[in-house]
């Protein structure tokens, strides 16, 4: 393992601010917007959600959702579903159940701690009832006895008689202790404000239907914050591969996990991917040859630092791919600025 790639080592504080962002927190927040969901019955993943609507108490539809949980193929599959749980409980509600203190009831019913509900952000929207998917989880550090899981999620409010679309990415931080794994802390994903005219480039990406982004993501690039050469590669990646993108920039931690080393996904210089053409790449019965030759080609797409499930040899610079257990999940593809 090399010390500058987006990989794992020790347990590691959380910065207050990124450089470059006015009063915004990032890895901490939550955007509004939909795109196309994987599909179902893949390792790890929902099923979609429902083209057809369940009514809510007071008949405006909200959409049906389903609980996500992770699979044997997981590395410690009950750090994820931990964090996970939290998050459908946080961003969740009937009727009339959206305020602090029904949320700090449901986050008790799970046993966690119930000043989390406190550091929910976008999770807890003002509105009458909310339905949460949860997309993905993926890890954005795992060591013996603390871990960073990146909870992808999309959020439907029902505001009187009118239902929003949302959703954000929620990086969950827990810590082992001898009674298992609890949930220490949350940081909702802050994308920043969009710009008012995206460029080209990103207004292609947006429109791409073989490049999956949720709202986080979609927000990220909007916002202008994302570096030319990630906008370039995803298209490049889209002429060959349908990719689903897990994060960009916010809902990520700003350190490389375990480590002071700042990671390129803050600074718009990378972004992850945990699907490729409808395979999981967490999911034992995806091709490692597709896998494979999906990092191949984000290193030939300008990447300097690809990791995955899979270590590969050569590459055009030293060290130019890595694996870790952080990594299994994912693929990450990072640039220089």
């Amino acid at each position: 393992m090399t010390d500058w790639h987006d990989s794992v080592a020790r347990p590691v504080g959380r910065r207050a601010v990124l450089l470059g962002m006015a009063g915004a927190l990032l890895g901490a927040a939550g955007c509004t917007g939909a795109a196309r969901e994987p599909k179902p019955g893949a390792a790890g993943s929902p099923a979609s959600p429902s083209p057809t609507t369940s009514p809510s108490s007071t008949g405006a539809p909200l959409p049906s959702t389903t609980p996500w949980r992770p699979t044997s193929a997981e590395i410690h599959p009950e750090v994820k579903r931990r964090a996970v749980e939290l998050v459908e409980a946080l961003g969740a509600w009937p009727s009339g159940r959206g305020g602090a203190s029904a949320a700090r009831a449901r986050v008790a019913a799970r046993g966690l701690p119930t000043a989390l509900v406190a550091q929910a952000g976008p999770l807890r929207p003002s509105a009458d009832e909310a339905v949460v998917q949860v997309v993905n989880a993926q890890y954005g550090g795992i060591l013996a006895d603390s871990a960073s899981v990146l909870v992808v999620c999309r959020q439907w409010t029902r505001h009187g008689g009118a239902v929003r679309a949302g959703g954000t990415t929620v990086d969950v931080r827990l810590a082992r202790s001898r009674t298992g794994w609890t949930v220490t802390a949350l940081h909702p994903a802050r994308p920043g404000a969009p710009e008012a005219s995206p460029p080209a480039g990103v207004r292609r990406v947006l429109a791409d239907s073989r490049i999956v982004l949720p709202p986080a993501a979609q927000a990220d690039l909007r916002s202008g914050q994302v570096h030319d050469n990630v906008v370039t590669a995803m298209l490049r990646l889209a002429g060959t591969y349908r990719m689903y993108v897990s994060v960009v920039r916010s809902g990520h931690p700003l350190d490389v996990f375990g480590t002071s080393r700042p990671s390129d996904h803050p600074r718009g210089r990378a972004f992850d991917v945990w699907r490729i053409d409808g395979h999981a790449v967490v999911d034992p019965a995806t091709p490692r040859s597709l896998v494979e030759r999906f990092m191949r080609d984000a290193a030939a797409a300008g990447s300097y630092n690809v990791g995955g499930p899979v270590l590969l040899a050569g590459g055009s610079t030293p060290n130019q791919f890595f694996s870790d257990a952080t990594h299994h999940d994912h693929v990450h593809i990072g640039f220089r600025a």
